[in-house]
């Protein structure tokens, strides 16, 4: 028999929604799931309309989505943050998975099996996870402030534990590989693969560079304001210099620095540099691991770790000093020195005498030692 008040919006469903007149006459309705809580959820309805009460707030208020949390985060992003165009890359992908969802409906579990699903499907590092986990924080941040949501489900994410002393840098012998697959696919990007080996520049200081920032007849470029908040100078060898002049080629008036063969400012490499990454056979490789070259490049020639900390921009020498493991043969060497030292020291002959000096009995028997 069929029930007044309640039905399923499309038929064979299972899903049941309920339609009444609220307190104030205006037509409502509601997706109740099962047709028994449809039934249970009519009547409380009917009842509150009946005594008059308000429905709850979140029932009158307009549902948001979350694309428009994510265009407000974006906005907020150009504005005040450094990292925008990292903000750029991984809302496509947080888009891809929540685009037509309403903002209120996403929960911690359904964030963490996307999560996970990443991790299994794509390799995905845990610092890749929480870096898209911050931004998903900060989108239901600005929603709260802003009023359009109520709660973050991001906080209840659990944050996966990095590992910072990871360091990866390229050898002789992938740089080769690298090098013939762009050479024979991405050509117009070597330049930035030059400057970026050359100079440890982070991805988002060297994407975002100027050439008001650019001395080409002084040899050096400046970072306005670093990760660390400071500004930075960081001089230009040949090879950087090489690369800059080619850049130069495709516009050098204004505006940003790397462009690609048609002049069109570039906001990133990912879709150049993974692919060669691939393409060379070289696993476990970021674009932030051309900075670990660099630096581990510097170190292996004999660059004092002072010196490296300021071209990295280091706040701190203690990030600087990771990079002292990455060279064990100048390290043998250093300890090398002392059988050397031991070798060049003469040695003195026993002499009959009771002094310290000389040869001496022990007293007593020999004690016992425990290899």
């Amino acid at each position: 028999m069929k029930q007044r008040g309640i039905f399923e919006k499309f038929p064979g469903s299972g899903v049941w929604w309920i339609r009444y007149a609220d307190a104030i006459g205006r037509i409502r309705r509601e997706k109740a799931g099962s047709k028994s809580a449809a039934l249970l959820l009519y009547r409380k309805r009917k009842t509150e309309a009946l005594q008059g009460k308000k429905l709850p707030e979140r029932l009158r208020a307009p549902i948001v989505s979350f694309a428009e949390l994510a265009q407000d985060a974006l906005a907020y992003s150009k504005a005040h943050k450094r990292s925008y165009p990292d903000d750029v890359y991984r809302m496509a992908r947080l888009l891809e998975w929540f685009r037509d969802r309403a903002a209120d409906s996403i929960t911690p579990q359904e964030i963490e099996r996307k999560l996970e699903q990443a991790i299994q499907e794509e390799g995905w590092a845990p610092a890749t996870c929480n870096r898209h986990r911050a931004l998903l924080s900060l989108i239901y941040r600005l929603g709260i402030r802003n009023g359009k949501v109520s709660a973050n489900p991001a906080r209840l994410v659990r944050h996966r534990p990095e590992n910072n002393a990871r360091m990866r840098w390229l050898s002789a012998e992938e740089e080769k590989r690298l090098r013939e697959v762009m050479q024979g696919n991405y050509a117009e990007h070597v330049p930035e693969l030059d400057l970026a080996l050359n100079t440890g520049l982070r991805l988002s200081e060297m994407y975002g560079l100027t050439w008001e920032n650019v001395n080409l007849s002084r040899r050096i470029l400046t970072v306005p304001r670093s990760k660390n908040g400071e500004m930075r100078h960081v001089p230009l060898n040949g090879a950087a210099l090489a690369a800059l002049k080619a850049l130069s080629e495709r516009g050098n008036s204004a505006g940003r620095v790397i462009r690609n063969s048609k002049g069109e400012p570039l906001a990133e490499p990912r879709h150049w540099f993974e692919p060669a990454i691939r393409e060379a056979g070289i696993e476990d490789f970021t674009w932030h691991c051309l900075r670990h070259t660099f630096a581990s490049r510097l170190v292996m020639a004999g660059v004092d770790l002072r010196t490296v900390q300021e071209l990295l921009g280091h706040k701190t020498i203690a990030m600087t000093v990771r990079y002292s493991h990455v060279a064990p043969t100048h390290q043998l060497a250093a300890v090398e020195r002392l059988t050397e030292a031991c070798a060049s020291t003469p040695t003195e002959k026993a002499t009959d005498t009771n002094t310290s000096t000389g040869a001496f009995e022990p007293i007593g028997p020999e004690p016992a030692y425990v290899h």
